[in-house]
């Protein structure tokens, strides 16, 4: 097995899907992002968005939960390469996030990946650089969060 194959680079990856829930939207607002529109229904009815509508960074944090929960189910179920299994390692960041669409109480949807790219890191011998683009998308295939990053990858 190759590590294109591992990381199944070109392949989109469906993550899985989430309900935002109105009541699960104030608690993350309140704790993470106290803004009207995530807080008060009715006073998210008069903004700029029309209804309560969640946080991008609750879309976000729930891709997130959703990629290592996905990369837990598999992580080690297909390794057959050289070496030991590829080790996840953390993220050096991330860059084009985008929340094109908001995600309004009562909205499911659902996750994607699609690894990219992977590198060496010369200045870290035997760990690569994968590349990821990072998607969600509404009930009515709408985009509603994007971005691209990366996570080290132990390789040796």
């Amino acid at each position: 097995m190759t590590l294109d194959e591992f990381f199944c680079i070109g392949v989109t990856v469906t993550l899985g899907s989430h309900t935002f829930e109105s009541e699960a939207i104030k608690a993350f607002a309140r704790k993470y992002d106290p803004q009207i529109f995530h807080l008060d229904e009715e006073a998210a009815k008069k903004s700029v968005f029309g209804g309560l509508c969640a946080s991008g960074w609750h879309t976000a944090a729930t891709w997130m939960k959703l990629n290592l929960e996905t990369r837990m189910e598999t992580e080690g179920a297909r390794w057959t390469g050289p070496g030991p299994l590829p080790e996840f390692g953390p993220s050096p960041g991330f860059r084009n996030l985008k929340w094109p669409k908001p995600v309004y109480a009562g909205e499911t949807v659902t996750f994607t990946r699609t690894a990219l790219a992977h590198r060496p890191i010369s200045s870290r011998p035997s760990w690569r650089l994968l590349t990821l683009r990072s998607e969600a998308f509404d009930s009515t295939s709408d985009k509603v969060i994007e971005f691209e990053s990366a996570v080290l990858v132990k390789v040796g």
